[in-house]
């Protein structure tokens, strides 16, 4: 999976947010996950090998960005008009945004954005449905040509078919949380999901249970690696899921 991480570092703003992985990860080299920084790939799509060639080359899958923070983070103001010219420049590539700070989206946005750039797909954090109900209703408000929902980590049963209604949505995806310090994610809130997309005729993925699974009364633990693994064998998809632009 391409990745491009232009800067690292985040705050905490929302339930979605206590047991990240950015900081799980950062405290085990005893980095500390608030301090916002640029990173040595700030320029990676732009890199290129000793044959003149990208060192980040088109594929089917799009370029997940901004990992280990938030595009849309206060910090990152400054740095994000030049991500944008960066994405502007590298139309081969899609490039794929998932964001809690929806609500940020216009703060540094390019001039020629119109309705948005067509390599540039943006996902929306829904984690429950005091934040599906806050930031959907901005989401959709908001010029950008490709929209997804994602519910990860999922936290509770979440309605969104009003906002699926409107036919701007390409896609919801669900995950449960991993870590060592992780909520329930239930099953039946992920068919509950399922159902709202497949009545509205939006693609549908689930992509990973978490670390605690509950299914059918019983809770089971199940191990990171096998997490996105035990969602396929579900079988519960509707396609087209990779379907980006």
């Amino acid at each position: 999976m391409p990745v491009w991480n232009p800067w690292h570092g985040c705050h905490k703003i929302s339930p979605g947010c206590l047991n990240c992985y950015v900081y799980r990860r950062d405290s085990e080299f005893e980095k500390d996950s608030s301090v916002v920084a640029k990173t040595a790939n700030f320029e990676l799509p732009l890199k290129r090998n000793r044959k003149n060639e990208f060192k980040l080359k088109h594929e089917e899958e799009p370029v997940y960005t901004c990992m280990t923070s938030d595009f849309f983070l206060e910090e990152a103001d400054e740095w994000r008009p030049i991500a944008w010219q960066i994405i502007k420049q590298r139309k081969d590539l899609t490039f794929v945004i998932i964001t809690k700070r929806i609500d940020r989206f216009q703060v540094g946005l390019p001039e020629d954005w119109g309705e948005g750039y067509p390599n540039v797909q943006i996902m929306c954090t829904c984690e429950n449905q005091e934040r599906a109900d806050y930031r959907l209703p901005i989401f959709l408000s908001l010029p950008i040509r490709h929209k997804s929902i994602i519910h990860e980590p999922m936290l509770e049963q979440i309605e969104i078919s009003d906002y699926l209604k409107s036919g701007q949505i390409k896609k919801v995806v669900c995950g449960g949380e991993s870590g060592e310090k992780t909520r329930i994610c239930d099953y039946d809130w992920i068919l509950h999901t399922r159902d709202q997309c497949k009545e509205n005729q939006v693609p549908f993925y689930f992509k990973q249970t978490g670390t605690l699974f509950k299914k059918g009364g019983k809770i089971y633990h199940i191990d990171r690696k096998h997490q996105m693994s035990q969602a396929q064998k579900a079988g519960i998809n509707l396609e087209p899921y990779f379907r980006y632009v």
